[in-house]
């Protein structure tokens, strides 16, 4: 089974399996690096059923949407009713249907490790960034749960943060900053008792022309 696959399986219910991985906590952590601001753009990478999407939208920032899977997109139009505010695309992360220096903040929740190829996601990110817009991930800390990529489809057992800032670097952010969000995401296995808590980093840079 592909990550699309499992996504497009367990959109129904991912709401209630994100509450058990993590709480709004993540999310708070990142707007507070990101310092946002009302009215204006952002994306949401790997947007899922819209945890970071709902969160913008209660702050009064526009929003654009982007999954590939199709089941995740139109869970989140339901939850939404079709708002104004959103702009729904289906999309992958190494070639981003968005326009080059349109949105003034991009984020990417637990959506790095999902990725064939994180620096490639990250420079297409940083390209969609208006001068001074900023780029905030949070994702999880390097870890040997082996059953995560078994079970969940994980494509990376997280990160080092020195090679998240150096991608980081690499793309031309500066003012780079990678810290500890304070939390640890965590999943039992579904096939053993292994239970996964793995700490959850926030990554922030700002693109500087």
């Amino acid at each position: 089974m592909s990550s699309k696959k499992y996504f497009d399986d367990v959109a129904s219910q991912w709401d209630k399996m994100r509450e058990t991985f993590f709480s709004e906590a993540v999310r708070e952590k990142a707007f507070a690096v990101a310092s946002i601001q009302p009215d204006q753009l952002a994306a949401d990478i790997g947007v899922g059923t819209g945890f970071i999407t709902e969160g913008l939208l209660q702050r009064g920032l526009k929003v654009i949407a982007i999954d590939q899977s199709d089941a995740m997109l139109q869970e989140l139009k339901k939850k939404f009713q079709c708002d104004g505010k959103i702009d729904y695309r289906k999309g992958e992360a190494e070639k981003l249907p968005i326009e080059d220096e349109i949105v003034d903040y991009v984020f990417a929740n637990m959506f790095l490790h999902h990725v064939e190829s994180p620096p490639v996601a990250i420079n297409e990110m940083v390209r969609i960034l208006k001068p001074d817009g900023k780029l905030i991930i949070t994702d999880i800390d390097e870890h040997n749960f082996e059953f995560l990529k078994k079970e969940q489809y994980d494509r990376w057992m997280g990160f080092k943060r020195e090679d998240v800032k150096l991608w980081f670097i690499k793309a031309g952010l500066k003012e780079i900053m990678v810290d500890c969000v304070g939390e640890n995401c965590c999943a039992p296995s579904c096939c053993g008792d292994e239970y996964a808590s793995v700490s959850i980093f926030v990554a922030s840079g700002k693109k500087v022309i």
